[in-house]
């Protein structure tokens, strides 16, 4: 959704309604993700995706008619293997697909998501798509969520202030979900429809140190989504000009550098550390350090398997205890066979989008069941929440 926003904005200053179209809730092998999102503007042009082709005509369709008519609709697409003619998914999933017209009589608070956005402010919108034809909770009504603040409304102060405590919850994990609500607002209902889509700051890969490795990981993890820090403790390696496609490159011991971020507040439960130094000096206290901290996603080290028992064995001697240890990824990367720093680096992120997802790492010809996981992103019974991803 950000990346279709980035191309929707210049269009809605232009003064155009512009057709966006958005995936609210998938189930079983859906080809995109919950968030996912198409934009059509005036002209026809066509940005982004909710389906990766199987259905992009029908919903290109549908955007034209929203812009015309200003109505929201809410789309519901299958399987359709029964009449060669009719729209549908191939993969065996279904999706449902939100479209609005979104101009400045509609959304006159999306300057501020813009703004927030580009600050890399957290905020979230809550769109209901689904509800009564008029007042609380009908089609096209919007609330947007900040952590300390709120914009426009769902029709009622009772269901604003129901959708602001679950949107904050989902904030802080990142995540966007379909919520039922009823028609006062309480959480016991299905009147409402609500969907929450949370944008937050990309999440950390933090890279420490600065060897070829390194700048494979960096190059492939900004590639993936992440906010890339190299760092080394040697200025004469960790520079920009060897890194040209991490973000930032920071000249500082690692365990130090981790630390003071963690204290900092910069670091959650979506941040990666790939720890690639291979020398002891930097490696048992940046370990210690990172395996001692409660939310990171992933901490992997490289290395051979007689490196890293030897690296454990330096750890437990600096206090760290087996559930501690039992954290670390190591030998980093899934089983691919990798030689090159490429391909090593295409095995250690495989290795945190596995960890991310529940995903076994195994071929797919050798699995069973649904593609893809149901990653149980919110659990809490508050959330109202039916289907969650991360945007």
């Amino acid at each position: 959704m950000r990346d279709v926003l980035d191309e929707v904005y210049p269009w809605y200053l232009a003064g155009e309604s512009v057709g966006l179209a958005t995936v609210v809730s998938t189930f079983r092998s859906a080809p995109r993700p919950t968030g996912a999102a198409m934009a059509v503007s005036e002209s026809g042009t066509v940005v982004g995706s909710v389906s990766g082709g199987c259905v992009e005509a029908d919903v290109y369709e549908e955007a034209r008619e929203a812009q015309a008519t200003g109505r929201p609709v809410l789309r519901r697409y299958g399987v359709s293997d029964q009449d060669a003619f009719e729209v549908g998914l191939s993969c065996g999933g279904t999706i449902e697909v939100f479209v609005e017209p979104v101009s400045r009589r509609t959304f006159p608070e999306l300057p501020e998501v813009m703004a927030s956005l580009a600050a890399d402010e957290p905020v979230a919108t809550a769109t209901a798509v689904a509800g009564p034809e008029s007042g609380a909770g009908s089609p096209g009504r919007r609330l947007v969520i900040w952590p300390d603040r709120t914009a426009g409304t769902l029709g009622s102060a009772t269901l604003d202030g129901t959708v602001t405590v679950d949107a904050r919850g989902l904030l802080d994990h990142g995540t966007s979900a379909l919520a039922h609500y009823g028609s006062a607002g309480q959480r016991q209902g299905e009147e409402v429809a609500v969907f929450v889509g949370s944008f937050v700051p990309a999440p950390r890969l933090l890279v420490f140190g600065a060897l070829d490795f390194a700048a494979a990981v960096s190059e492939l993890g900004g590639y993936l989504g992440y906010r890339v820090t190299v760092c080394d403790a040697r200025p004469v390696f960790a520079t920009a000009a060897r890194f040209p496609h991490a973000d930032e490159v920071v000249v500082r011991w690692p365990h130090e550098y981790l630390a003071e971020e963690a204290a900092a507040g910069r670091l959650d439960d979506r941040t990666a550390v790939a720890v690639l130094t291979h020398d002891p000096k930097f490696d048992v206290p940046l370990l210690a350090t990172a395996l001692r901290l409660p939310r990171l996603a992933y901490v992997g080290a490289l290395g051979s398997r007689r490196t890293h028992l030897d690296r454990l064995d330096r750890l437990r001697e600096v206090g760290l205890d087996d559930d501690e240890l039992s954290r670390l990824a190591a030998p980093a990367g899934l089983d691919l066979g990798a030689r090159t720093p490429q391909e090593t680096a295409v095995s250690i992120m495989a290795e945190i989008i596995a960890t991310r997802w529940g995903g076994s790492g195994h071929r797919l010809t050798a699995t069973e069941g649904p593609i893809h996981t149901a990653a149980a992103l919110d659990e809490r019974p508050e959330a109202g929440s039916r289907a969650a991803s991360r945007t």
